[in-house]
């Protein structure tokens, strides 16, 4: 697709995990820095969403330093969930559909990132919907009205980012649907504890 962005939110406490999610080795490489490799050849823009730095456990930023293409903003106040550090990512970002995503995804496909966001089509959003959950942290969005209706949801302290998918027209996008692209939904595997971590690595790399 053309003219496709994608925003990355790092800003988590990762109070499950008792560190960055961001900062796990991972091969030879860390979480985030998949994350990007993963999606830089398939999206024109990056955007990048951390902590203030003074609250950062560990400086995510320095980590890429040598990633000049991102663009990077920071939240206003520390930890204070998704909806406005997606309100400042998509402030920044350009392109008109914008595939939105969490840092804890150390096994997202790209091919996948990208069929969601053609699965927008002349809706609002495409997101998934796996055992009747919505994976609002692996959708895409157009991105002007998603941006308008966080802004909003943000203003009246709305915290909970699920309930973004009944205040725009988006399309829910079925676990059949995804495993077609995707058998295992291994792009959709977030890693919240160590025991995620662990599985994480030995599907991406076996038992070696």
């Amino acid at each position: 697709m053309n003219h496709v962005g994608a925003v990355i939110l790092a800003g988590g406490r990762s109070a499950r995990m008792g560190m960055p999610k961001a900062a796990l080795p991972f091969g030879d490489t860390t979480v985030i820095e998949r994350i990007l490799d993963q999606l830089r050849p398939s999206f024109n823009e990056i955007v990048l969403s951390l902590a203030p730095e003074a609250t950062e456990l560990f400086s995510v930023e320095r980590a890429i330093s040598n990633r000049a293409d991102l663009i990077v903003v920071r939240d206003a106040e520390p930890w204070t969930g998704p909806v406005p550090a997606l309100v400042r990512a998509f402030a920044a970002a350009r392109s008109g559909i914008v595939f939105a995503c969490s840092c804890d995804l150390p096994l997202l496909d790209a091919r996948v990132a990208i069929a969601l966001c053609a699965m927008v089509e002349s809706r609002d959003a495409a997101i998934p919907e796996i055992g009747g959950q919505l994976q609002p942290l692996h959708a895409a969005y157009r991105r002007e009205p998603a941006a308008a209706t966080l802004a909003a949801m943000a203003a009246a302290g709305e915290a909970r980012l699920r309930t973004l998918a009944g205040r725009i027209d988006a399309r829910r996008v079925g676990e059949a649907e995804l495993r077609a692209l995707d058998p295992e939904l291994r792009s959709l595997f977030d890693i919240d504890t160590a025991e995620d971590y662990t599985r994480a690595l030995r599907l991406a790399f076996g038992d070696r």
